[in-house]
């Protein structure tokens, strides 16, 4: 029996701050065949223009599954929830 399948997952995304200005809204819900939030962060990346220039790794973004900041091997599961934003600074 083989396990090579493709699962799709309904997933909400918010972007908060400057990643939220640059790309233009606030929230949106994708259908993904991402499993990770490194491979989700990937996928936005490729469409290009304003998700490749402040997703691009080496860029600082801080990601949260769940209202929980995670590393980016946290694993995605149906209806959740990922949000993307700069990290915080205060002063």
């Amino acid at each position: 029996m083989s396990t090579n399948f493709n699962v799709t997952l309904n997933v909400k995304l918010k972007y908060f701050a400057s990643i939220r200005e640059a790309i233009g809204q606030g929230s949106e819900n994708v259908v993904t065949q991402a499993v990770t939030l490194n491979s989700l962060r990937e996928e936005l990346i490729s469409r290009g223009g304003a998700y490749a220039q402040v997703l691009a790794h080496g860029r600082a973004v801080r990601m949260a599954l769940n209202q929980d900041l995670c590393e980016e091997s946290a694993v995605l599961s149906e209806g959740c929830e990922v949000a993307f934003f700069p990290p915080v600074t205060g002063g």
